[in-house]
């Protein structure tokens, strides 16, 4: 399996203020929340979005540890929908700081280059300020969508750290 050489970005956001895009929902699209999210969902999901970008940590997750975190009251996931099916997701884990991770983010590939992604990451933005956050951060990689990066920088995302790994490309963990 190949070695590869992975730039990983962390950016944040530290006020609302920052967030810059599109508020309003595109046409047909609507967001729900998952609560809770249920084992299966989370990763349907995870793998739906992953698995083009290497994806496998949830895949080979404990049942019971991933269905514990789930139901914790400091994590949220929701769904953007149109047309009767899935069009992405994100989750947002509160940490005890008062900050909120969008652990992940990420859409179906037949949602791209529709303009869902940045609508979905505004909303994500949203959610977490609402909910108390003091500051939303996130981080992507060379690995994920090449539309990642680009998308966090224009809805007001700074980067504030860069670290490189090395990955090995299994094939997808199933």
């Amino acid at each position: 399996m190949p070695l590869v050489d992975v730039k990983r970005t962390y950016l944040e956001m530290r006020s609302l203020d920052a967030l810059s895009g599109s508020q309003e929902d595109p046409a047909g699209e609507s967001l729900v929340e998952l609560r809770p999210c249920s084992l299966e969902d989370a990763r349907r999901l995870y793998r739906a979005v992953g698995e083009r970008y290497h994806w496998r940590d949830r895949l080979v997750q404990a049942d019971d540890e991933l269905r514990a975190y789930l139901a914790r009251d400091d994590v949220r996931v929701f769904v953007a929908r149109s047309d009767g099916r899935e069009d992405g997701y994100f989750e947002l884990l509160r940490q005890e700081n008062g900050e909120v991770e969008v652990a992940y983010f990420g859409l179906m590939e037949h949602a791209h280059g529709r303009g869902i992604g940045r609508w979905l990451l505004v909303r994500a933005v949203q959610v977490a300020f609402a909910w108390g956050s003091t500051r939303v951060w996130l981080h992507t990689c060379t690995l994920d969508s090449p539309a990642a990066l680009p998308n966090y920088l224009a809805r007001g995302f700074v980067a504030f750290r860069e670290e490189w790994y090395q990955a090995q490309l299994d094939e997808w963990t199933r």
